[in-house]
């Protein structure tokens, strides 16, 4: 057979996504406090751009984000869909009005803490306050502000005066580097070693002297020797309180029978060491912030409606305005003299031109969705979380006409205002539970909340239900569940076992 060269022509379709676009896709999935950066450095890449200080007025006519702003919904209907992964957008759904681990040791030491105390409720470990002790419960965390030094600051400070050889001193900083926001050490010295071409017995007796700085407790590797360091600092760490540190585990348990037998101590004594603990700082670094705590800012708030339904608004703060500097254009574009100049005025106004066309449509996008969701889950914002309603992105994306990657990205860091809360527009998507009678599916969340209103009325040790029970009761209120799937909820929602609740009320009793 011959070999030769030839010329052919073949026809095909091929999808090709232009700057623009891509640029609308990554619009949509922005949150507002990104799209704000994004918008300011467009600010000062394009000086076309300029922001739009005016007050827009919903009820205006001219106005070009009125319907946008705001929308009043009647919802009727109910759906349900088999949700598929989707990972490509349309330019129809973005311009549809266009023709166009922490180690397990640390775990089990975690939990241990929140059954601390015999004589009170149980403490936990995971809510201990910025540098506060286990009894603070995190509450007013919200409204502290951080140190302004930050955790690495503040150790790399003490190691400039802890008298270090040079060589040592690097040491020191490599490991305080591997410092995690609480205050533990996240690599082996073994590792350290090798990285710095060092004995590891340096590296040991450099994180010794490192793991006597401020704040106490800090550079630990677990939480025992976190805690370990700090009653040493009282001199405190006595061998009962060792064999107590080295049992965590059995206090997580609350086996204060088997605590004693270990410890050598009778149950005032205990109680005693206990009580000390729950006085320590589980995380020493805390009360370091590397950075401020943004709060949360809704996109959207969703009110009721006197009339009847739900009123669905944009939050018109979040929502950047830009306007086209129509009037410097035509300046710069009369004075422009080579082509390079005149390419780049041209480009400004079509970047300018494709930015607020997309801002715009972003908008419209989000209410849209939005208020789909709202229709889907008005249930569950009249009458509570046992209400909502099971829900995927296929639901959502047919009813209002639009791919699942576009409701996908447009759920992305969202969040919903509403009378019970704020909550995250991906909350509203669960994943749906046969029912038992062959009536309407459940959603998880709400069988969620079944099993731990189930579990909160226990009064006593007669009252407490298995995980058999409990899937009993659910098939009679008419949920199809397997014990498995109780069990895993259960462990979620950090909800012992019915042997370890049954231990709780008896040692309460």
């Amino acid at each position: 057979m011959a070999l030769g060269a030839r010329l052919e022509l073949r026809q095909g379709q091929g999808l090709v996504i232009t700057p623009q676009l891509q640029q609308a896709i990554k619009l949509l999935q922005l949150s507002n406090l990104e799209l704000e950066a994004f918008v300011e450095a467009e600010l000062e890449r394009n000086p076309l751009l300029q922001r739009d200080e005016s007050e827009i007025r919903p009820e205006a006519e001219d106005a070009p984000r009125a319907e946008a702003e705001s929308r009043e919904l009647e919802f009727t209907g109910e759906s349900a869909a088999e949700a598929h992964e989707a990972v490509d957008a349309r330019h129809d759904d973005l311009y549809a009005d266009e023709s166009l681990a922490e180690r397990a040791a640390d775990r089990a030491a975690e939990r241990a803490a929140e059954s601390a105390a015999d004589a009170g409720p149980a403490t936990d470990w995971s809510r201990t306050g910025k540098g506060g002790s286990f009894d603070h419960d995190g509450g007013e965390d919200f409204e502290r502000a951080p140190t302004g030094k930050s955790l690495h600051e503040h150790l790399a400070e003490q190691a400039l005066m802890a008298g270090f050889t040079p060589a040592e001193h690097a040491v020191a900083l490599t490991l305080i580097d591997a410092v995690d926001e609480g205050g533990y050490l996240r690599a082996e010295t073994a590792e350290i070693a090798d990285r710095l071409g060092c004995p590891e017995a340096v590296v040991e007796r450099v994180l010794e002297r490192c793991q006597g700085f401020e704040p106490t407790g800090v550079m630990a590797r677990s939480v025992p020797e976190c805690l370990a360091l700090q009653l040493k600092e009282m001199n405190r760490f006595d061998p009962a309180m060792a064999a107590l540190v080295d049992h965590l585990e059995l206090l997580a348990r609350r086996d204060l029978a088997g605590l004693k037998r270990v410890c050598g101590v009778d149950d005032e004594d205990l109680r005693e060491m206990i009580a000390e603990l729950k006085g320590l700082t589980p995380r020493p670094g805390a009360a370091f912030g590397t950075e401020a705590v943004q709060a949360v800012v809704p996109d959207v708030f969703v009110r009721a409606d006197p009339a009847g339904g739900w009123r669905v608004d944009l939050n018109s703060d979040t929502l950047p305005k830009l306007l086209v500097d129509q009037r410097y254009h035509q300046k710069v574009a009369g004075a422009s003299r080579s082509d390079s100049e005149k390419t780049f005025v041209s480009d400004c106004l079509a970047s300018a031109n494709w930015l607020v066309k997309s801002l715009d449509q972003r908008a419209r996008t989000i209410l849209k969705v939005s208020a789909e969701i709202v229709r889907q889950q008005d249930a569950f914002l009249a009458f509570g979380v046992e209400y909502l309603r099971p829900l995927n992105l296929k639901t959502v994306a047919d009813a209002i006409g639009m791919h699942e990657s576009t409701v996908s990205r447009v759920t992305s860091n969202k969040y919903l205002a509403t009378p019970r809360g704020v909550f995250e527009l991906k909350f509203f998507f669960t994943s749906a539970i046969a029912a038992s009678d062959g009536g309407a599916a459940h959603s998880a969340e709400s069988v969620r909340h079944k099993i731990k209103q189930l579990i909160d009325g226990e009064r006593g040790e007669g009252d407490v239900l298995s995980d058999d029970r409990i899937v009993e009761i659910l098939k009679e209120a008419g949920v199809d569940i397997a014990r498995r799937t109780v069990a895993k909820y259960r462990e979620a929602m950090r909800i012992p076992s019915s042997v370890e609740r049954k231990r709780l009320l008896k040692e309460a009793c």
